[in-house]
């Protein structure tokens, strides 16, 4: 079963990316047939800095491989090292109704929070529909508020199968229920554009800087505190396992520690956890030229599986 996603290089990765996204990928790929790009093209959509843009790519790559993605169990590339992409793209637009993007639930937030319309984020979705079936994907790990964009790809799959016969296969999503969101620093979904990340590979100083800034209710030190609601440890359970969630539990329960001790023990639990990758991605952060090796093999692997992909499409369509 082929397994494929792609994230933004939109910034720095934080505990949502990897807890909601990343995490799955490195333990998809010991059992299933992992596809897994750095969405550049997609980026686009909100950096429009090249510099920023290409050091933020290879600082995402570097970020994957030392998470734990194995390019020796994974094909692993740059979005576009694959330029069949962009000809499905164009393509699958010809199969796209407009009133099936104008219901994309996705552009209309976007647009809310201020973001400029254009036509590279009103077509977001028939992009993200090329990245899913130019590669023959079985199963779309996503969050909630994706599920939308792979139904999308189903449609325009079957309306251009309805044509031409079956080319492409049609894909399911899947969600992590457990771990679908992840809350920031306010406690709404973490997320670059809210400004309330924790992270990965922030320095020690700045680490400490967003784990404090974290909201809490006030309440006096002796009093017994509510874990339940409480974006500390609604983070911090991420990291731990039935028992080590049971013993934080008490220490909320029983009361003599304050909120801030919940942050220093959420600031180890992170800065530990994390600890052997923050050195991987120091040294694929030094040595660039092993890191553009790996995805060059990455993207050959791949445009092997979308060439034949697209002499299908080519032929079904007339494209010379």
């Amino acid at each position: 079963m082929r397994v494929l996603t792609g994230l933004q290089p939109s910034g720095k990765l934080h505990l949502g990316n990897y807890f909601a996204s990343i995490k799955q990928m490195v333990e998809a790929q010991k059992s299933e047939d992992m596809f897994m790009f750095i969405a550049n093209y997609h980026a686009m959509t909100s950096v429009s800095d090249a510099k920023r843009l290409r050091a933020n790519t290879l600082e995402a790559a570097s970020a994957f491989l030392a998470l734990g993605i194995d390019p020796q169990k994974s094909t692993f590339w740059i979005q576009s090292d694959v330029k069949d992409v962009l000809e499905l793209y164009w393509i699958l637009s010809q199969y796209t109704p407009m009133g099936l993007l104008e219901r994309a639930h996705s552009y209309k937030d976007k647009i809310a929070k201020g973001i400029s319309a254009n036509h590279g984020l009103f077509s977001y979705p028939v992009l993200m529909a090329a990245d899913i079936l130019l590669f023959g994907s079985d199963v779309i790990p996503v969050g909630k508020d994706q599920i939308q964009h792979v139904e999308i790809a189903r449609d325009i799959a079957i309306k251009f199968n309805n044509e031409h016969g079956e080319i492409f296969k049609l894909p399911t999503h899947k969600v992590d229920e457990n771990v679908a969101t992840v809350p920031g620093t306010d406690g709404a979904k973490m997320s670059k554009s809210y400004g309330n990340t924790i992270d990965i590979f922030a320095d020690a100083k700045t680490l400490k800087k967003q784990i404090s800034s974290i909201v809490t209710q006030a309440v006096p030190l002796e009093a017994p505190k509510e874990w339940q609601n409480c974006n500390v440890y609604n983070i911090a359970k991420l990291f731990l396992d039935q028992i080590g969630q049971e013993e934080l539990q008490k220490r909320y329960e029983r009361g003599g520690e304050g909120h801030g001790h919940f942050k220093m023990y959420l600031n180890e639990l992170v800065w530990e956890y994390f600890s052997e990758a923050r050195e991987k991605f120091g040294y694929y952060q030094s040595h660039t030229d092993e890191v553009a090796e790996i995805l060059e093999a990455g993207a050959k692997k791949a445009k092997e599986v979308a060439s034949n992909v697209m002499e299908k499409v080519r032929e079904a369509t007339g494209v010379y």
